[in-house]
């Protein structure tokens, strides 16, 4: 009844499958992977911590991860939020039994593009995965916006690893604001970097850089989704 509500009343229909209704149906919800996999970009940004995802950038995650940046879906967080969560595991649990408080800090977008999209998708995914882990594994774990975009950076789309590198060189710092409130806790935390997807892993190299290079040792790398390279890179000169 309320798939068929919100096909009449809203025009409603599963982003997965297209069945009428919902945002997700709930076949295409019980699909969702549950299962983190360790992931690893080809080629791999030097110094890259290990990387963790949910599944592939492919089939019903991608069309989840494009219909709630880029077409506003909001419902679509909840499910986004599942498999963030289910990719951090992992690491939450390894720090469960400690002291140590689990950071989650998002990878930012440039001011202008959250204004565009109307929201922050990373950091909505983020917020609401650090409540589940938190219900789920009983870890301290928190969302820290510890990262800003400093430069423009251009549309990556279409990029490849060596132009998406330079693209993000240099382009994101640590709030020191942000880094002094977490420091005068003086207790022991755990940082991973989360995001959406893991394509080249020039951004989440860059975040890394910014954070380590203000004082903030990265564990993790955590993404819903990971791209596969399906050919194999063109030989360089000889």
């Amino acid at each position: 009844m309320r798939d068929a509500w919100l096909d009449l009343v809203q025009g409603g229909c599963c982003v997965g499958c297209g069945h009428p209704g919902r945002s997700l149906c709930r076949t295409c919800r019980d699909a969702l992977p549950d299962v983190a996999r360790a992931v690893r970009p080809t080629p791999c940004p030097d110094g890259l911590a290990p990387c963790l995802a949910a599944g592939e950038y492919a089939d019903l995650l991608r069309a989840l991860v494009v219909a709630h940046k880029e077409r506003s879906v909001y419902a679509l967080v909840d499910p986004l939020a599942h498999c963030l969560a289910t990719a951090l595991e992992p690491v939450v649990a390894t720090g469960a039994t400690g002291p140590a408080t689990t950071v989650l800090v998002p990878v930012p977008s440039t001011p202008s593009v959250v204004r565009a999209r109307g929201h922050d998708p990373v950091l909505r995914m983020a917020r609401l995965a650090s409540r589940r882990l938190r219900r789920r594994t009983g870890a301290a774990v928190e969302v820290h916006r510890l990262l800003v975009q400093r430069l423009p950076v251009a549309d990556q789309a279409g990029l490849g690893s060596a132009e998406r590198a330079r693209n993000r060189d240099g382009s994101m710092a640590v709030r020191a604001s942000a880094r002094a409130r977490l420091a005068a806790r003086r207790t022991p935390v755990t940082v991973v970097l989360v995001d959406d997807v893991l394509t080249t892993g020039t951004t989440a190299r860059e975040a890394q850089r910014a954070l380590e290079e203000g004082g903030v040792p990265v564990r993790a790398v955590a993404v819903v989704a990971a791209t596969r390279r399906r050919r194999a890179p063109r030989p360089g000169p000889a």
